[in-house]
């Protein structure tokens, strides 16, 4: 009989957590630390990058590296994957999350701000994602979790973000298609998801309240932000052998939001 509590465990395996200095990521990289990976985070920040390794290091005893990162930048994604070879061997997982906003309206936002959005968003997660993924295709296995978000999935309301919503829906699409595409090799490729959650950069935000916040939680079922812990639980599930049939799918958290 399958012991499903096995099946979760990370043991030996090696992460790549790309923004994963602070906020969602970080979380995620503890959660995954916490079930047994290795951990590397991969940011452009790397004064914070390393700050936040030796904190996952020092709480959970698992081996951590910090590369600094521009993932929208060919030669330093390079970069990153070897390096990542050099010292551990192999890839098993990669979180590819690093993203940005920019709240505009379509009519005002200039063409630089739209490209700055969509080249973080959507180019730097297929960078990572084809750099990983052939090192995953000769390794026979891996798996790929890209960050989108449930505005990969609807308009937001009140606040103007066509950039970001377009970019999300875009990873959504090139997570179905990558999983379509890389199945043959032995690897998974899903996205999570989240709603609105309540980090260091949107505490402010949900702490002042006001009637966008109300707006927010009042389409929110739950009637309240996720927490970046809320994300452990499904990323060691998918980098694990839990997930074993799950692929090219969307996993929404976000409180019940788009259950509306």
């Amino acid at each position: 009989m399958t012991n499903i509590i096995e099946q979760f465990k990370l043991n030996g395996k090696v992460a790549i957590v790309t923004g994963g200095a602070m906020g969602l990521g970080q979380a995620m990289a503890e959660a995954l630390a916490q079930a047994g990976a290795d951990i590397v985070i991969a940011d452009i920040n790397l004064p914070l990058a390393k700050k936040t390794a030796q904190k996952i290091s020092e709480a959970e005893g698992v081996k951590t590296t910090a590369i600094e990162t521009d993932v929208t930048d060919p030669e330093a994604v390079n970069q990153m994957a070897d390096t990542v070879v050099e010292e551990y061997g192999k890839i098993d997982i990669l979180v590819n999350n690093a993203g940005m906003t920019i709240n505009e309206k379509a009519e005002e936002m200039s063409y630089e701000n739209w490209k700055k959005v969509m080249d973080l968003n959507l180019n730097g997660i297929f960078l990572v994602a084809q750099t990983v993924g052939k090192i995953m295709i000769k390794q026979g296995y891996g798996s790929i979790i890209n960050t989108s978000s449930m505005s990969g999935l609807i308009a937001n309301k009140p606040q103007e973000q066509c950039s970001y919503n377009a970019s999300k829906a875009g990873v959504i699409m090139l997570t179905k298609s990558l999983a379509m595409e890389w199945s043959k090799y032995g690897i998974k490729v899903n996205t999570i998801a989240p709603g609105y959650m309540k980090t260091e950069l949107t505490k402010p935000f949900f702490d002042e309240g006001g009637a966008m916040i109300d707006d927010w939680m009042g389409f929110t079922p739950m009637g309240r932000p996720g927490a970046p812990h809320e994300l452990g639980g499904i990323v060691v599930y998918l980098a694990s052998d839990a997930s074993s049939f799950a692929q090219g799918s969307v996993f929404t958290i976000d409180g019940g939001y788009t259950a509306l």
